[in-house]
């Protein structure tokens, strides 16, 4: 006769911590922050392609099906990116480089989150959010990271991913690819070199020792970084100016966007004449302070203009 042995509190207790744990490590894997300031561009661009009074229900499926497409990609592309990040000190803790998820598992919770979004974007949206969106997560997983290893270049193929956000939410509210759209792509494609130049170029050994091609070079030539922030940030300006000239915003959007702009400027000419942790750290604090000023200001002036 067997006697059933019930499991003792502390056996519990650890059971829970190691569950609590593990929900941790598939957090850590969505990158929560980056995805929140993503469906916040993604609110916001739904605004802006409102034409009509607001579709709360299709807001709210936009985001549950952008944000698990985006999801996805980050996951996927941590999984691609496991042996790599053993070797750089900032990711060698994230759970598959340090052994806390296994890789087929994670492949299997990217692959599903995307296509659970990618349905939800079809069903619930439209054909050709869920089409761009897509294609945003083809482009990030199957063409910028494995480039990441082959060409600096890869800068720039990530930046279109990276400045789709806006422009799923404008196609979310029925808004067309037209010049709108075309603006609000411009702006996000230009504002993200300075920012990742600067965080590239402190990195940049950790980037070199990891074998991954990113702009700069683990040794770039002096001051090679900073002119190219200071040319990014400069084509910034009417660059961001294009929002106005498509009947976005006003002249209080075009106010804001100049003393933004050359603000942006400013930081990069800082770091050009003084290539530093110090001034590399201030010109990504400016370029997370100029993105949400400028598209929160951008939201108000076109509701603004539209009562």
């Amino acid at each position: 006769m067997s006697i059933a042995v019930e499991p003792s509190a502390s056996t519990i207790e650890i059971s829970a911590s190691q569950s609590i744990a593990r929900w941790r490590d598939y957090l850590t894997l969505a990158k929560p922050r980056i995805a929140v300031m993503g469906l916040v561009t993604v609110a916001l661009g739904f605004m802006l392609g409102s034409t009509a009074e607001w579709q709360a229900e299709r807001l709210a499926h936009a985001l549950f099906g952008i944000g698990l497409v985006a999801i996805s990609c980050s996951v996927l592309n941590q999984w691609l990116e496991r042996d790599s990040d053993r070797l750089m000190a900032r990711t060698a803790n994230r759970p598959l480089p340090a052994g806390r998820l296994a890789p087929n598992e994670v492949l299997v919770f990217g692959v599903l989150l995307g296509v659970v979004g990618f349905a939800d974007l079809v069903l619930a949206v439209n054909v050709l959010t869920a089409i761009l969106a897509f294609g945003t997560l083809l482009l990030y997983v199957a063409v910028y990271t494995p480039l990441k290893r082959q060409t600096s270049l890869c800068t720039a193929v990530g930046a279109i991913p990276g400045a789709m956000p806006p422009v799923l939410g404008w196609v979310a509210a029925g808004g067309q690819l037209d010049a709108g759209a075309f603006a609000l792509f411009a702006t996000l494609f230009v504002w993200q070199f300075p920012h990742f130049l600067a965080i590239a170029w402190l990195y940049r050994h950790q980037y070199a020792s990891a074998g991954l091609r990113m702009l700069p070079q683990a040794e770039p030539r002096s001051k090679i970084t900073g002119w190219m922030c200071v040319v990014y940030a400069l084509a910034l300006v009417p660059v961001s100016l294009l929002l106005k000239d498509a009947a976005l915003a006003g002249d209080l959007f075009a106010v804001v966007a100049l003393i933004l702009g050359f603000g942006y400027v400013g930081f990069s000419v800082r770091f050009l004449l003084n290539e530093s942790v110090r001034t590399a750290r201030q010109l990504i604090w400016f370029s997370l302070v100029y993105l949400p000023t400028l598209l929160l200001v951008l939201t108000w002036d076109h509701l603004r203009l539209l009562s």
